[in-house]
């Protein structure tokens, strides 16, 4: 399911890229929603290695409640290098999420989309991988490039790559650092948005991916 050299992944993302899955919008009830963090060793710096020791975690948050944690060890397939994170994480974050108790209606991930050379970056990829609907949440773009929204809970301002919209800016608290939302596997811009903000974002983040952050961070610990 997932390549393992950068030739064999870029050609699976130039297939996913143009694929044209049935599209999925959150619907009005409560949301079960997924977010998926991996880390590495502390202290480790530049691009790391593969063999490196990770520690996946995927949490399921309904509402404010937490009704599925999982947390898994592996260790990474690859270096990190631009534009082919699934080759360093992809398997760990899939394995955490399979571990999950519950299927998520949607799933955050901390990886781009169509912010990517090829179009697909791996937030849809884990999608396709576990047919579930993605959105990816970072802290800054990939490639694309917009200015940020204006200081208002809410505001978004598009981010454009090669002049089309492949994300958003999304102001998730006043006074806060806004951040980059990405459209993933049968996501909208829109419907991207939609999810972070019904996700609950207390603080900066979305609640799914801090609660995944923190529950991978301890694993790391223990």
């Amino acid at each position: 399911m997932w390549p393992s050299s950068a030739d064999q992944l870029a050609a699976v993302q130039a297939s996913l890229a143009v694929a044209s899955p049935a599209p999925w919008r959150p619907g009005a009830g409560m949301l079960a929603t997924g977010g998926c963090v991996v880390c590495f060793a502390r202290g480790q710096g530049g691009p790391g290695a593969a063999g490196d020791r990770a520690w996946a975690a995927a949490t399921v948050l309904r509402g404010h409640e937490a009704i599925a944690d999982a947390t898994v060890t592996g260790v990474a397939g690859a270096a990190y290098m631009a534009g082919l994170l699934a080759l360093r994480e992809g398997r760990c974050l899939e394995a955490a999420v399979r571990a999950l108790g519950v299927r998520p209606d949607v799933l955050l991930v901390d990886a781009t989309g169509r912010d990517h050379p090829r179009g697909a970056g791996l937030a849809l990829q884990l999608g396709a991988v576990l047919d579930l609907p993605t959105v990816g949440v970072t802290h800054r773009p990939l490639m694309a490039a917009g200015p940020w929204p204006e200081d208002r809970e809410g505001a978004t301002s598009a981010l454009l790559l090669d002049g089309e919209p492949v994300g958003v800016w999304l102001r998730t608290r006043t006074w806060a650092r806004p951040v980059a939302v990405h459209p993933g596997w049968r996501t909208t811009i829109d419907a991207a948005v939609e999810t972070v903000q019904r996700a609950g974002c207390a603080f900066r983040t979305p609640e799914p991916l801090r609660r995944a952050r923190r529950l991978a961070r301890t694993a790391r610990a223990g």
